[in-house]
């Protein structure tokens, strides 16, 4: 037997121990497995997916994948995804899937053979390939982490995809920084090379410039770097500012954590803060009003001396965030665009009481407004949200649902919690 199919043995076999529960994750962490694919199977067994299933469940957008296809941002860079891999991968067994930044496949071009045999664990438009809907994979795994990832066929968790291989790459607003999808390449063992992984980032740098460049050439000339400005704020990424330079070249930043919460309590007051009413919405009063100057200094020179003014602090112009986002879908009754923006709490790590009371308002109206619309697929995706996990009463409402497969996970998890709180 080759070094690699003994290689492949050796995961297959620990995969079937761990699926079955008969191994731990210490365990896992003794093997040679990757941390990444040792990281992403405890995600998939605890998201509750079934290694037995095909690779993935048809997404709830299936029906919309025209209309998906027709706004989504890559969909002006078809012709450059097309120039750089796919004209290649026609006659090589290889084939290449454009996802959005939900999972879900928008395109799958390449070798017709290897697209029909694809169908068969649905690797098709519309399809839901998020890491929760169809467990370790390059493309959602990718997603999940926002990181280039590379899968080899056993480090599946779902074995009809284990015949496979895959490279996938994150793609990103060149302006604003936000993940809008990724870009994959599946075949045979060669596709999880170090020469494909080059070629498949190459294409991101040249889909992302063409991007960038579209925006410079048809959209209005941006006056100011606050017209462009972007605030990310929610889930467990670091908060991050994006913006444009003069020239309307795309910059971004990470912040401190006191410059996110500024920036979040500026933006939820328009009207302004005194130093000493912003002291006190950041920690109860504790700062004194020459600490907030100082903050206020620094933060100018990331986000631009134009975008702050003082006395009272205020923001001299809106900026877009993903927090404002999910109000904004909430307020419109549009429960899954406020999901879709929605990865995780606001700052978790921010001990500012305003901050925290606003963290418990957007995941508390969130919440409410999942359990209100009585939908069981935005139920389940607010239970896999960090949030979820603990929510009881929504697990509990996903177990009275009518489907066998909701029942058994749901009764699983709710065992997890009572035995973890006794």
């Amino acid at each position: 037997m080759s070094s690699s199919k003994a290689a492949d043995a050796d995961v297959r076999a620990v995969h079937e121990l761990f699926v079955a529960g008969e191994v731990d994750a210490s365990y896992l962490a003794s093997t040679r497995l990757r941390r990444v694919v040792v990281e992403s199977w405890q995600r998939s067994l605890a998201r509750g997916v079934d290694p037995d299933r095909g690779g993935a469940q048809s997404s709830d957008l299936a029906l919309s994948v025209a209309r998906m296809r027709a706004t989504h941002p890559l969909a002006s860079a078809l012709p450059v995804i097309r120039r750089l891999l796919v004209e290649d991968a026609r006659s090589s067994g290889v084939m290449v899937a454009v996802s959005a930044a939900d999972g879900t496949l928008l395109w799958v071009e390449g070798d017709a053979t290897a697209c029909r045999q694809a169908e068969s664990m649905n690797f098709v438009p519309g399809a839901d390939w998020s890491e929760r809907g169809a467990g370790t994979n390059a493309p959602g795994t990718a997603l999940a982490l926002d990181a280039e990832v590379q899968i080899r066929g056993t480090e599946h968790f779902s074995r009809l995809v284990q015949p496979w291989s895959c490279t996938a790459v994150p793609v990103h607003d060149p302006v604003t920084g936000t993940l809008i999808g990724a870009i994959d390449l599946t075949g045979g063992d060669d596709v999880s090379s170090s020469q494909t992984l080059a070629l498949v980032r190459a294409t991101v740098v040249a889909v992302e410039n063409h991007l960038a460049l579209l925006r410079f050439t048809e959209a209005p000339r941006v006056e100011s770097r606050s017209a462009a400005s972007r605030l990310r704020v929610l889930g467990p990424d670091r908060p991050r500012w994006a913006s444009t330079d003069a020239h309307g070249m795309p910059t971004r930043a990470a912040l401190t954590g006191r410059h996110a919460d500024i920036l979040v309590l500026l933006s939820r007051h328009p009207e302004g803060l005194s130093a000493d009413h912003l002291a006190t919405l950041l920690d109860d009063g504790h700062l004194d009003v020459v600490t907030i100057r100082a903050e206020m200094s620094r933060l100018r020179r990331v986000v631009g001396p134009e975008l702050l003014s003082s006395r009272p602090y205020r923001l001299t112009a809106p900026i877009a965030s993903d927090l404002a986002e999910v109000f904004d879908a909430l307020a419109r009754g549009d429960v899954a665009a406020a999901l879709d923006a929605y990865p995780g709490p606001l700052l978790s790590k921010s001990v500012s009481p305003a901050v925290g009371r606003l963290r418990t308002e957007l995941s508390t109206s969130l919440r409410g407004a999942v359990i209100a619309t009585g939908d069981l697929g935005l139920l389940r995706r607010w239970l896999q949200l960090p949030e979820g996990s603990d929510d009881r009463d929504g697990w509990r409402r996903l177990h009275a649902s009518a489907e066998p497969v909701d029942r058994a996970r749901a009764g699983g998890h709710l065992a997890g919690l009572d035995f973890e709180f006794d």
